[in-house]
């Protein structure tokens, strides 16, 4: 579903993009104006970039998006008078207010589509975790109504091995730490519209295991599932809840 382009609520006019003087030296988004705001993100998320990742626009926008989840999670929890912004119009904004951003800030439009594009071929990795009797995974479920369970998994960075990237992925989803369990030769990969998909097949994870996530507004629920529950492993079973992110990987059984 591509982004949403729907034009932004007004700002109000005492958090209009117009600077102001603050009464106290510490800096604090409570009391900042929208300039404010933006400065202080491209401080964070942009001006101390290395020299290679400023070269590239579609790495350049993966900051971009790190400072809107920021903006969204931390900046509007600080300042609920803040509107909330679709990515696009959150990047047009900080493209134009950042002078190291300048140089793509005419042709915002072919930079943003050009980094979805890119994003969608980024390759993900992750773990599929099973109880010790390997008749349960865990399935984790978006922060939105509308997300589907799927196993916890997340794209890889620059240089980073897959297995290292399916325990970060997976340690920060769930607060499970499965790094004394990945068998490097043990995964299942596929590819889904271009993207490459990598699970970590691990056993032996107690069921009474305290998982807790540790990312902000990204998981709502973390759950064990019967394999048998799961609509594609036997056809035509029906299951409750959304399980489209995991069809890839579920083999079809026959009923004897």
């Amino acid at each position: 579903m591509p982004p949403s382009t729907s034009k932004p609520p007004l700002l109000p006019a005492d958090i209009s993009t117009s600077s102001s003087s603050k009464s106290t030296s510490q800096f604090s988004f409570k009391d900042a104006t929208y300039d404010e705001v933006l400065e202080d993100l491209s401080s964070r998320f942009i001006l101390n970039l290395p020299d290679e990742e400023l070269s590239s626009i579609e790495r350049v926008c993966f900051q971009v998006e790190q400072a809107h989840w920021y903006y969204e999670d931390f900046v509007r929890e600080s300042n609920p008078r803040l509107p909330s912004l679709p990515l696009k119009k959150f990047s047009a904004m900080l493209f134009k207010a950042c002078p190291m951003l300048h140089q793509w800030s005419h042709d915002h439009e072919e930079a943003f589509d050009r980094f979805m594009q890119y994003k969608t071929r980024v390759p993900v990795c992750g773990v599929i975790i099973l109880n010790s009797k390997m008749d349960k995974c865990v399935l984790v479920k978006g922060w939105k109504a509308s997300s589907g369970w799927g196993f916890p998994k997340g794209k890889i960075n620059q240089n980073e091995k897959e297995s290292d990237c399916a325990i970060r992925e997976v340690l920060e989803e769930t607060g499970c730490d499965v790094s004394d369990y990945v068998n490097e030769d043990e995964y299942i990969h596929t590819v889904v519209r271009e993207q490459s998909i990598t699970l970590f097949i691990v056993h032996g994870i107690p069921e009474d295991f305290q998982f807790k996530t540790r990312t902000r507004k990204e998981i709502s629920k973390i759950e064990w599932f019967k394999l048998t529950d799961l609509p594609t492993w036997k056809r035509k079973k029906d299951a409750p809840g959304k399980f489209y992110l995991i069809t890839p990987f579920i083999r079809v059984h026959h009923s004897p």
